[in-house]
This record gives C-alpha cells, structure tokens and sequence, in this order.
C-alpha cells in the first residue's frame, strides 16, 4: 500500500494530533479514533482539501465523542524510550537499558530479557523505528511456530505466515493460504492469540464469515465470542511508540 500525508485543513485539529492520509487502497473517506485520542483521516488519491474539509465537519461530532471516550479510559502517562516491553503474548518481560552513544538508535539482546538501546536516545523518531524493528523480528520469532503448532495441533494447513504492523487488523488469511499476523499480537494474551491463530486457520477451509466458518471457529474455541471482543479491545494494551509520530 502507497500512501503519503496530507495537510489538514485545520492548524487547531493539526496540533490536538489529528492527520490525513491519503491510501492507494482506499475508495471512500474514513476516519478512525485511536485509543490515545488520536485521530485519523484516510482518504483516496486526490481527494480534495475541500472534501475532506466537508467529512470532517460532516463527522465532528461523533469524532469528538470517541475522542472523549478515549481521554477518560486513558492511563498514566508511560514514559519514552520504554524502561520495560511487556510481551504477554510470549510471557515475557524485557528491561531496556539504555547504553548512550552519538550513532542511529539501535535495539539489542544483551541478556536473558536485557535489551540494549544504544545511540541517542533523545532521537524519538530513529528510537521508535528501532523499537518496531525489534518487535517485528520478535513477533516472527515468536508466532510463526505458535501458530505451526496450532495448525499441526488442530489439522489445518497453510502455505506461509507474514509478520506485518498493521492498525486496524489483528490477522488475514488471502485465498493462497498465506497468514498473515500483526506484531501487536504480542501485547495479548495467550488465550487471545490463540483464538486469531484458529480464527484465521478456520479461513484457510472456509474463505467468509459464514455459518460453516463460526462453526469451525467453535469447534476449536467455544470460548470466541469473549475472546473476539477481548481482542477489539486490545488496540489499548498497544503502547504509544508503535504507532505514535507515525514513520517507517
């Protein structure tokens, strides 16, 4: 997906974080309140500072309750670079030592759940980068053979597992049987990530969300429907850096 950032129309709505971002996929106007109170305009190519201007204002009222909402659910503020990654997902626990230096941040095992974070750690955007590296790299190491255990454990098949930071989806399972699954995936619970894993293994035989599909669901996990609306919800358990001053 080719996308880039739009101006918005407002310095006011600019400076509260709100951001246009305009998505090659896209074929309508959408906008999406994040958990931090963010809030983001996706629009297609080309759209007009006009239109978009007309969608805001058109949806400013249910923006700014959702913006409301996530102001009074929202917790302490976390300090930045983390001085701990919590990886419930796993079970594991990472302390982040923060080791100087003038280079590009940079993010290492130095130890049984140490991590280095070496360079300027002033720099927030080259630490975010370095911080979503390492989750990505930790997520493959640590999902793909979860889910190759589930599928040999439950006797489904796939063709290959992709590790992706996406916003908005937790998994994806497309017709030639590639896995696809969000690094954020590792701020959930077990039980939680388990229920994706079957989710989209249950996709590999049944490509909608039919009847047969929740049946094979079921079958693999009578407990999904708490565990679905655990995992709408688990958007507020991603921390800030993952997301936050958006870069690559």
């Amino acid at each position: 997906m080719v996308t880039s950032q739009l101006p918005l129309w407002s310095d006011k709505d600019a400076a509260e974080g709100w951001s246009v971002r305009e998505s090659e996929r896209a074929r309508r106007l959408t906008v999406r309140v994040f958990h931090t109170g963010r809030v983001e305009v996706v629009v297609p190519f080309r759209t007009s500072p006009h239109a978009v201007e007309r969608f805001l204002e058109r949806h400013r009222p249910w923006i700014e309750r959702k913006r409301e909402e996530a102001r009074r659910r929202a917790g302490p503020p976390v300090p930045f670079p983390p001085p701990q990654i919590d990886l419930p997902a796993c079970e594991e626990s990472w302390r982040v030592h923060l080791a100087g230096g003038l280079r590009r941040a940079r993010l290492a095992a130095s130890g049984p759940g140490l991590l280095s974070l070496s360079g300027d750690a002033g720099a927030g955007r080259t630490v975010r980068q370095a911080l979503r590296r390492w989750l990505t790299e930790r997520a493959r190491q640590a999902l793909a053979p979860l889910l190759a255990d589930c599928a040999r454990e439950l006797g489904f098949s796939y063709q290959r597992v992709l590790i992706r930071r996406q916003r908005t989806r937790w998994g994806s399972c497309s017709t030639r049987g590639t896995i696809s699954l969000n690094c954020c995936l590792l701020f959930q619970r077990p039980a939680v990530v388990r229920y994706l894993m079957i989710h989209e293994l249950s996709h590999t035989q049944h490509m909608n969300h039919s009847r047969r599909f929740w049946h094979c669901v079921a079958r693999h996990c009578p407990d999904y429907r708490t565990l679905d609306r655990e995992l709408l919800d688990g958007w507020r358990r991603v921390p800030d850096w993952v997301f936050g001053d958006e870069g690559p």
